[in-house]
């Protein structure tokens, strides 16, 4: 039957496969699962169905037997009251029953054979799909736990990479410190060099050219005054 191998490729599907493929392993679970109740309405409706066929081919065995046992009555009712052609009708139609009982016992036993497989597969899926319901909220609570871990990896690679950047930041600030430092340093040179020069000159008394250089001007100077004193 159509419906037995139908069933059969759904008892078969690969769950494991399905969940390593699928991005977001807690949304392929409840879609998997939704699939499955889907399925098994299906299958409960296609299980019913077979049952009531194997409750109706038994039915119709009982029936025939009933209607075998009704015309064997009769036929020995007919002998009792003389009437042999009466009788002979009757075992007549007894044997045509006989001979149908064969063929609906047949059908029967298949029917309930079929219906008592369904009701296996029907049960197995209902268990399944419970256990897979039960196991949902595991693969949930995994995939939580998954995307917790991995917020905090994000966070751990930030704060390595945010105290790489102050180690950076510290070995850029005692650079600039060194720069400052050296420049003050050469800024006291300079300073100290410039004052050191004008000590010397003070001290060294200065040449004796320059001095009688600055006595020459001082008389010419003298003497401009003189004669601008007497102009006047």
């Amino acid at each position: 039957m159509a419906i037995l191998k139908r069933f059969g490729d759904i008892m078969r599907a690969n769950i494991n496969a399905l969940l390593d493929k699928a991005e977001d392993p807690a949304k392929m679970v409840d879609q998997m699962l939704l699939d499955l109740n889907e399925d098994l309405a299906s299958v409960k409706k296609e299980t019913a169905s077979v049952m009531a066929a194997a409750t109706d081919a038994r039915q119709q065995v009982n029936d025939c037997k009933a209607d075998i046992a009704k015309y064997e009555a009769a036929a020995k009712a007919a002998v009792k009251a003389g009437n042999d052609d009466d009788a002979r009708k009757l075992l007549a139609t007894k044997q045509q029953y006989e001979s149908t009982l064969t063929s609906l016992e047949t059908a029967a036993t298949v029917a309930e054979d079929n219906a008592a497989k369904m009701r296996q597969m029907h049960d197995k899926l209902v268990n399944d799909i419970n256990s897979l319901q039960a196991r949902r909220a595991a693969v949930h609570a995994k995939v939580s736990v998954a995307n917790a871990q991995q917020h905090v990896n994000e966070a751990t690679e930030k704060t390595a990479k945010a105290s790489r950047g102050t180690a950076a930041f510290e070995r850029m600030e005692e650079k600039a410190d060194r720069m400052l430092n050296e420049a003050n340093a050469t800024a006291e040179l300079n300073t100290q060099a410039s004052n050191e020069d004008i000590a010397n000159k003070y001290l060294a008394g200065g040449s004796a050219s320059v001095d009688d250089e600055l006595a020459r001007l001082k008389a010419e100077v003298g003497v401009e005054e003189q004669q601008e004193a007497a102009n006047d």
